[in-house]
């Protein structure tokens, strides 16, 4: 797996401040989307051992409310072995810090026979705190949305989520006040 860049100290791509993860390969290739050059998953640096480490070490500070995965796709079948160990290491070292995921594919993709899921699916679930899933579409952009691009997609409470069977919406869903 290769990364296209690392944001530290983010505001713009969840709740608080946050590190966030840019991965490359995306086969999606959303209109206008923000990050283009992150389709080709050859694009930026390889995703190593170092590179977890640097992550880790820049979510210690208390200010710091954890880690945001976006492409490209983080969920890419190509792309989720790279990313468990990263999101398994975050969630032992800062079990109170959330970890954000930004798909363009829906929740129930990655559910037991959906077209996404591998053999390491329902671990990657089973840390991820909030989900925004959906393609990017232009024609529903609105910026008045709160930590995602366009209606159709949607903020979705993970662990509630795998916990009742069906897809709960995180109030991060409202508009902008």
């Amino acid at each position: 797996m290769n990364y296209a860049n690392i944001k530290f100290y983010d505001i713009a791509n969840g709740e608080g401040v946050r590190t966030s993860l840019f991965v490359s390969g995306c086969t999606h290739h959303c209109k206008n989307c923000f990050n283009p050059e992150t389709w080709d998953f050859c694009y930026g640096q390889p995703f190593t051992n170092q590179t977890i480490k640097t992550i880790i070490e820049s979510l210690a500070p208390d200010y710091i409310n954890g880690l945001t995965l976006l492409g490209g796709e983080p969920l890419e079948k190509a792309n989720q072995l790279g990313i468990l160990p990263l999101i398994k290491s975050v969630k032992e070292k800062y079990p109170n810090k959330t970890i954000w995921c930004y798909t363009g594919y829906l929740f129930e993709d990655f559910l037991p026979n959906g077209k996404m899921h591998t053999n390491c699916t329902n671990e990657i679930l089973s840390l991820i705190d909030i989900m925004v899933d959906g393609e990017f579409i232009e024609k529903l952009k609105d910026i008045s949305l709160r930590f995602k691009g366009s209606a159709n997609q949607r903020i979705i409470d993970v662990q509630d989520s795998l916990k009742k069977h069906c897809v709960i919406l995180s109030p991060f869903n409202q508009k902008r006040q």
